[in-house]
């Protein structure tokens, strides 16, 4: 009797322990940008390079978790000057810190296609909590996720010196994505 009721337990708490499906993102396809304002006036630019290791399920989207790395010395905005400055010191400083770093621990469902990714962001060495709302299409084995995530970049010691103020770029910033996937066991 108490085999039985040990494999009942087992077979009951098994859908409890699923994994997450990994997906696999299409850089071609995929977009990691960022926004902010100088002075006074708006610009957008991108991360030409990143990497994501997503493994999430809609079903159990608390069972998923994520990793993107970014290359900062790949930001661009289509300005000269800017784009210079960006991987030194005062900013990104990418000769000590090449990679920004962000970790969602779970994902947590918002309602419909909904959802928020709940974990760290790292920027030149400092780790802050963040949480990145997104919303997510399925189709089959792809998905399409966009998302925006609003930081102070000085929290992250982007902007030293000078720069530091706001006086000439502003301190909040924008992240944007617009990611799209396969799941990597629809390949096989």
């Amino acid at each position: 009797m108490t085999y039985r009721l040990l494999l009942a337990a087992a077979i009951l708490a098994a859908p409890a322990c699923a994994e997450a499906a990994d997906w696999a993102v299409d850089p071609a396809k995929s977009r990691l940008g960022f926004s902010g304002v100088q002075v006074g006036v708006p610009f957008k630019g991108r991360f030409k390079r990143f990497e994501a290791e997503i493994a999430f399920d809609p079903a159990a989207p608390e069972t998923g978790h994520a990793l993107v790395t970014v290359d900062l010395a790949s930001a661009e905005t289509g300005d000269v000057q800017r784009d210079e400055a960006l991987p030194r010191a005062d900013w990104f400083a990418t000769k000590a810190t090449p990679q920004a770093r962000f970790e969602a621990t779970r994902f947590v469902p918002r309602g419909g296609d909904a959802y928020e990714a709940v974990g760290s962001l790292t920027i030149r060495g400092i780790r802050r909590d963040a949480t990145l709302p997104f919303r997510l299409t399925l189709a089959g084995d792809a998905a399409h996720a966009t998302g925006h995530l609003d930081l102070v970049r000085t929290d992250f010691g982007v902007g030293q010196g000078p720069w530091a103020s706001g006086q000439w770029v502003a301190l909040e910033v924008g992240v944007d994505l617009d990611l799209v996937a396969r799941r990597k066991d629809a390949a096989r």
